[in-house]
């Protein structure tokens, strides 16, 4: 990072917690307050007059909530924005629909952010951290001018079957995973899992959210449930998931307290290890956007067993952190943009 400070702009309709970000920001050396607003009116007013570098957007506020005012910034003046979810239903899904609409990550959002656990505070000035990095400008100014990934249809007897895909993301994956698995038909002969690092309170939402624009089932994953082909499960927060085979033909998911291997849940590496594993050459690694290199071990498990590697490009990325380290250690078998992604999936099938 730069010797410049970056200044955040802090958005929360509660006074705590207006006070709590701010001492937690300005002990930071290479962070800095630019302004503090109440609610989304102030907080469109502010990020015109501050230009801040990162703005940290509570969810739930009086006047207008923070999901029309992350809308309206990302349209005018795009930048970083970090969402401040209360650990709630409601909370998980105005967060998820923010992570779509181009919010950068989420914020758990605590009692009092669980200010006596160290973790926390390194958590939450992490992602701000992060977000600043990130390429959310960029990658915001390309995704509005491109047309939405169709979706892509094959006859079932012409693809192969028996394979798992294990798709792996951090920041700017559920927006990512919004677009690839829409694009997917009905009678994939796969199953698929998906490992998000996201808040344990939010997978749930995740999963609904996904499966109600999804031809393909999607559903939160249960222990010692049975994979099944057109069915992708989403990595319940808090844990990580490996593959038990029963036979041949039927394999189950365990479902294990996460290792946080990465300071991150629920851990990428994990399950491609696992799949490397129980399926062999049958197994598809697909890493997305994210900070950090969580899903790296697993895609050169795969590429080791015989199975297909893919790479989320540069340029389609929020924080092209995961994918550069998987590049730069020559395990991408392809590097695609998401559009290609849900593509190769179909033709890898």
């Amino acid at each position: 990072m730069s010797s410049e400070k970056v200044s955040v702009l802090i958005v929360d309709d509660s006074a705590l917690a207006r006070r709590l970000l701010s001492g937690m920001i300005s002990s930071d050396p290479e962070l800095e307050v630019a302004g503090v607003a109440r609610n989304g009116i102030e907080a469109i007013s502010m990020t015109k007059k501050l230009n801040p570098d990162v703005v940290t957007m509570d969810v739930l506020m009086p006047e207008m909530d923070g999901l029309a005012a992350l809308e309206y910034i990302m349209k005018k003046s795009p930048r970083p924005v970090v969402m401040i979810s209360a650990l709630t239903k409601e909370g998980a899904i105005f967060t998820l629909r923010a992570l779509e609409l181009g919010a950068v990550d989420c914020i758990a959002k605590p009692d009092q952010f669980l200010l006596s656990q160290s973790g926390a505070v390194d958590e939450i000035l992490g992602k701000i951290k992060a977000a600043a990095r990130s390429r959310a400008r960029e990658v915001w100014e390309r995704t509005r001018e491109e047309k939405p990934i169709r979706k892509f249809k094959k006859a079932r007897e012409k693809i192969r079957g028996g394979r798992i895909f294990v798709i792996g993301a951090s920041a700017g994956g559920p927006k990512v995973i919004s677009e690839i698995l829409p694009a997917l038909p009905a009678d994939l002969p796969a199953p698929m899992v998906l490992v998000q690092h996201i808040p344990e309170a939010f997978t749930r939402s995740l999963a609904e959210r996904l499966d109600a624009k999804s031809s393909i089932k999607v559903k939160e994953a249960e222990q010692s449930e049975e994979l099944k082909e057109g069915v992708a499960l989403v990595v319940p927060g808090g844990k990580d998931l490996a593959f038990e085979r029963v036979s041949p033909q039927i394999t189950k998911v365990r479902l294990i307290p996460t290792s946080m291997k990465h300071g991150a849940s629920p851990v990428i590496d994990v399950t491609m290890e696992s799949a490397a594993e129980a399926y062999g050459s049958k197994a598809v690694g697909v890493l997305l956007t994210g900070m950090g290199s969580d899903g790296v071990e697993g895609l050169a498990a795969i590429k080791r067993a015989g199975g297909d590697t893919v790479v989320q490009n540069e340029d389609s990325c929020l924080i092209f952190g995961m994918p550069k380290v998987a590049i730069e250690r020559k395990l991408a078998g392809e590097v695609l943009p998401p559009q290609k992604i849900a593509q190769a999936i179909v033709e890898k099938a």
